[in-house]
């Protein structure tokens, strides 16, 4: 991932960086990584995370 830097602008350069990587999801992956997750719980947040998914396909199909 790069960021160019415009005019010596690194404020705006950090909020550009910062956006993409929380698209990308990378601080959510680091909010999940900080402490353990059990197996059965995990198994149900992705089940949760793949309905929400599909239910957001649906949902962008039917337009």
């Amino acid at each position: 991932m790069e960021v160019k830097v415009i005019d010596n602008d690194v404020e705006k350069a950090l909020k550009i960086l910062k956006n993409k990587l929380s698209k990308n999801g990378l601080f959510k992956e680091l909010k999940l990584r900080r402490a353990y997750e059990k197996p059965s719980v995990k198994k149900k947040r992705k089940a949760l995370e793949a309905r929400r998914r599909t239910a957001k396909a649906k949902r962008r199909r039917r337009f």
